[in-house]
């Protein structure tokens, strides 16, 4: 089933690939006891690219992605099931090493961000717009490899509605 959130020009290339055009695959990692975001590129050369307009942190600036050697297969889209995708990064240096170790003791959950950009259009934002977010479920790390399953926040869980009807914010409620 196609990604309803890819672009036109990425379906495209996916479609046919062409010889002068190349899908960079990112990867932003992100928890609050990081001092900056991890921003990688499966690429043998760093790269230069726009951010999302919507984006948390760093709203539509162009930002460094850091060539590192990773794989993310996105999870299926299936009627059944949780969705949980794999994401391994080879050869971590120790700076991003310290900061997973810091991220793991702490009760906050890291953020994974998946993005597509184009070769030519690197200025002009992530082909898959909005990006694939995605939570940590669990994490191991050596300075060798970081392997993390990763999935969507728990929709089952969550309240419905996510308002509470209480009498200060809500006057009308009062019989």
């Amino acid at each position: 089933m196609p990604d309803p959130a890819l672009s036109a020009a990425i379906q495209e290339a996916y479609a046919s690939a062409p010889v002068d055009q190349v899908i960079y695959h990112t990867l932003e990692l992100w928890h609050p006891a990081f001092s900056a975001p991890i921003r990688v590129v499966r690429d043998f050369n760093a790269i230069d690219a726009r951010i999302e307009a919507g984006a948390a942190r760093d709203a539509g600036a162009v930002v460094t992605f850091v060539a590192f050697a990773f794989d993310i297969v996105p999870p299926d889209q299936t009627t059944s099931g949780v969705p949980q995708c794999v994401i391994e990064i080879d050869n971590v240096s120790r700076e991003i090493l310290a900061q997973i170790d810091l991220a793991v003791v702490s009760a906050e959950q890291i953020k994974a961000i998946y993005r597509a950009y184009l070769s030519d259009a690197l200025l002009e934002g992530p082909e898959n717009d909005p990006p694939m977010e995605l939570t940590l479920i669990s994490v191991s790390a050596t300075p060798f490899r970081i392997r993390a399953t990763a999935g969507f926040p728990d929709l089952v869980n969550l309240k419905f509605p996510k308002l509470d009807y209480e009498l200060e914010t809500f006057p009308g409620l009062q019989p």
